[in-house]
């Protein structure tokens, strides 16, 4: 029985998603920046093409202004050169008129065929130090004129910061279809666990002990309650899996043995999420750590000394990482986005060892989202007005 009520209690599958490292997060050794692994068009687009290769069933496209390249641009891009792989694109919510992102996004889910899935992210702009009730009142408007615009007729909204009125929705409309693409969501706050259980269909989490999982998702799934809802649940976690535990233990040890801890925590500081009560959980996470850095046998936070963020991985042979899966699935997990340094490597590795052992899905498929044909929107063969 999973540890609140979730939105797929009965599927045997998961969706097993991987990350492509536009924010310049990709490292032989945690730490020590490498120009082959730069975050530059072609070296992400080589992690998409490998995870798809290797069975992933969607790839994480983070965003940052400081140390990457345009999620939405990227997607677009990636957009001929994958068959199956789904795109979980990152969108800051107010970077972009929520109108034109509607469109934009229907645009891209159209090029994809419905392999488009959406990571909702509440932070400041490049420049911005805002109050967070506001941010999360603009994200939560930008979701709410999204949803409008990919399942009605018209927009008309008015909120405390953004006002449309009689707004056609015939170019923003998606080629999925019962609601649009999947709105996945990630966040500690009240602010954030009110919009996620408001209106979010996947709430992600960053790797702690499996008790302070599991308080998550009862936070968020009260909120969910109050709405009569439920929600799908998505752990992020770094992978570093070998034939052996040993093996395993000891490449742990290998990439942070050139890491300066001054460097890391520049690394740490200059991320917009740095101050986020997340990002303070994973550090918690640390210090409950024994002296190799595990939280738990398998949870090693080391990955956390030099990113903000996801600051953990599972480490173990493959059978160890199986039954931690497993472990994670019957909480009522669904959603994983596995990720490993260097993650073309690391995605091998995980492919080989562990791929073959595990059913997966796509959540969009899941949801009755993607239709099995072209649908009669504007951008697909329906009438152009």
């Amino acid at each position: 029985m999973t540890i609140v009520p979730i939105t797929s209690p009965d599927l045997d599958a998961a969706e097993i998603s991987w990350f492509s490292a536009l924010c310049s997060d990709d490292y032989q050794f945690l730490g020590v920046p490498d120009g082959d692994l730069r975050s530059s068009f072609d070296h992400c687009r080589d992690i998409v093409l490998q995870a798809e290769k290797q069975g992933f069933r969607n790839i994480l496209a983070p965003s940052s202004y400081q140390v990457g390249q345009d999620t939405l641009s990227f997607v677009a891009g990636m957009a001929p050169l994958t068959t199956n792989i789904n795109m979980l694109a990152a969108v800051r919510c107010g970077e972009m008129q929520p109108i034109m992102l509607a469109r934009t996004i229907a645009t891209l889910d159209h090029m994809l065929k419905g392999r488009l899935t959406i990571n909702i992210i509440s932070s400041d702009f490049p420049g911005e130090k805002a109050d967070s009730n506001f941010r999360y009142q603009r994200s939560r408007e930008v979701v709410e004129i999204l949803k409008q615009a990919w399942s009605q007729d018209e927009i008309n909204y008015q909120g405390q910061v953004y006002e449309f009125s009689d707004l056609t929705t015939n170019p923003a409309r998606p080629y999925q279809q019962n609601g649009g693409p999947l709105m996945y969501f990630g966040g500690y706050s009240p602010a954030a666990l009110e919009l996620c259980g408001q209106h979010c269909d996947v709430y992600l989490m960053w790797p702690e002990p499996k008790d302070q999982i599991a308080d998550r998702m009862k936070a968020v799934n009260a909120v969910a309650q109050t709405y009569n809802r439920t929600l799908d649940y998505g752990l992020r976690v770094h992978m570093i899996v070998r034939d052996t535990e040993a093996e395993a233990r000891e490449y742990a040890d290998y990439i942070v043995s050139k890491l300066d801890d001054e460097y890391g925590q520049m690394i740490r500081d200059r991320a917009h999420d740095s101050t986020s009560l997340g990002v303070s959980h994973q550090a918690r996470a640390r210090e409950l750590a024994d002296q190799f850095g595990y939280v738990e046998p398998h949870l090693w936070t080391g990955v956390g000394r030099a990113r903000s963020g996801c600051g953990a991985a599972l480490v173990g042979s493959a059978d160890q990482v199986l039954s931690e899966i497993e472990a994670y699935q019957k909480m009522g997990i669904r959603s994983f986005i596995f990720s490993g340094y260097p993650h073309i490597d690391e995605c091998k590795h995980f492919g080989r060892l562990v791929m073959p052992h595990l059913k997966t899905c796509s959540l969009p498929h899941v949801y009755g989202r993607v239709p099995d044909s072209t649908p009669a929107t504007p951008l697909g063969v329906g009438e152009r007005v």
